[in-house]
């Protein structure tokens, strides 16, 4: 069974959480939920508070098969934090998967790991991306998933499940949910 890492801090984008996280349990990934701070309740940018499974400084990176990064206001949280830049170098260094949507693409823009790669974000970091596929909801590249924003979550999470299951089983959560 795939596991994930999800990280939220205060303000991440409920929807480019709540919707990778739900589809890939669907699938049966094991999604661990890790908050940036001193509580395991995360308050996201519209108020809806998700109780984290664990503090982010619990987590040890060698136990996941994919990094799952929301955007959201929270983003400005992650990149200036040393821990999840980290993290995002150890995922890439052993060739896991790190899926990015939103605004949390600048995080692999910070620390190298775009150049020469293919990819999406959201418009409003489009000017610290030059090579940005702004028109492309979900962009792969190797072992990186990108995508746009909220809008593009569901398919976000199942080119997630796709990716760390099979066609198969993305098509058979995608039915189940009308997609």
């Amino acid at each position: 069974m795939p596991t994930v890492l999800a990280i939220l801090a205060e303000g991440f984008e409920e929807i480019e959480a709540i919707a990778p996280i739900d589809l890939l349990r669907r699938a049966g990934a094991d999604v661990t939920i890790a908050a940036l701070g001193k509580t395991n309740r995360v308050k996201g940018r519209s108020g809806i508070i998700l109780t984290a499974d664990i503090l982010l400084e619990a987590v040890q990176a060698q136990r996941f098969d994919c990094l799952l990064l929301p955007g959201g206001p929270h983003v400005k949280l992650l990149r200036a934090d040393a821990q999840v830049r980290a993290l995002v170098l150890s995922f890439a260094k052993n060739d896991l998967w790190i899926a990015a949507i939103c605004a949390a693409p600048a995080i692999l823009h910070d620390l190298g790991l775009l150049v020469g790669r293919r990819y999406t974000a959201h418009f409003s970091v489009a000017n610290e991306l030059p090579e940005i596929l702004a028109e492309l909801r979900v962009v792969t590249d190797g072992k990186l998933i990108t995508s746009r924003g909220a809008g593009t979550s569901i398919d976000f999470g199942l080119t997630i499940v796709e990716h760390l299951f099979n066609p198969s089983k993305a098509r058979e959560v995608s039915v189940a949910i009308c997609a």
